[in-house]
């Protein structure tokens, strides 16, 4: 059994579960996937599993779905995988991921804030348009604004059913439209598609532990969740990258 399959077989289980439960683990999938792959071939190896897994979860969970948030959240989410696509090669990486690490924090720390002192902030259109932005640059450069979704997201006061729906179909119309992206860049290939093929049966097994995963969290334990596994990729971005 090579490095490569373990590797991709634990990166699909941790896929697979965070597509399917609280959502959040991008930036641990993808250093794991940086073992046997360091680079950027990394990322065109997780396209395709996320899209395949994107599919999935948009099918599994296709009520419920908040389509005025995502009128807000993905038209400056376009033009910030615009804007990464531009940035991607000449990117300073430790700068990034710090800067990321800084964004993740930042945002805990006002959900914290708006539990104590409720306010609408979070709700109001120019909040979605800056998090649109932010977030689509964040998904093109490192495949990593899986935090900051799941917190914008949370913001947004839905209920569980509602924020899961919501995430699955942004997920899926984001990185359907980064596939050419990543082909023009050269990022996608025979190769990369063969390597995330090795995923697929952790993919299957970690969708279906994150499935029944979710049915039993309470909205209380699903908000606490989403801030923990946030904090851990800040925390990994911003000390062991």
């Amino acid at each position: 059994m090579t490095t490569a399959f373990v590797v991709m077989f634990i990166a699909g289980i941790v896929t697979g579960f965070s597509k399917f439960s609280v959502g959040g683990m991008g930036l641990i999938i993808l250093p794991i996937v940086m073992i046997a792959f360091p680079g950027p071939e990394a990322l065109g190896a997780l396209l395709p599993l996320y899209i395949i897994t994107d599919v999935m979860a948009a099918y599994s969970y296709r009520k419920n779905i908040s389509w005025r948030v995502l009128a807000r959240f993905l038209p400056l989410a376009f033009i910030g995988l615009l804007i990464g696509s531009y940035l991607l090669a000449d990117l300073n990486a430790d700068q990034f991921v710090t800067l990321l690490g800084v964004i993740i924090i930042s945002m805990i720390v006002l959900g914290l804030y708006l539990d104590a002192r409720p306010s609408n902030f979070m709700q109001k259109p120019i909040t979605a348009y800056l998090m649109g932005l932010a977030g689509g640059l964040v998904t093109m450069v490192a495949n990593a604004a899986g935090p900051l979704f799941s917190l914008f997201l949370m913001e947004q006061k839905l209920s569980k059913d509602s924020y899961v729906s919501t995430r699955a179909w942004a997920f899926l119309i984001i990185d359907v439209i980064k596939l050419p992206m990543y082909l023009s860049l050269g990022l996608l290939t025979q190769e990369s598609l063969t390597i995330g093929a090795y995923a697929l049966p952790g993919l299957l097994i970690g969708a279906l532990i994150g499935y029944h995963f979710l049915k039993h969290v309470t909205p209380a334990h699903f908000k606490w969740l989403i801030r923990l596994m946030s904090c851990i990729a800040a925390m990994k971005l911003m000390f062991f990258s």
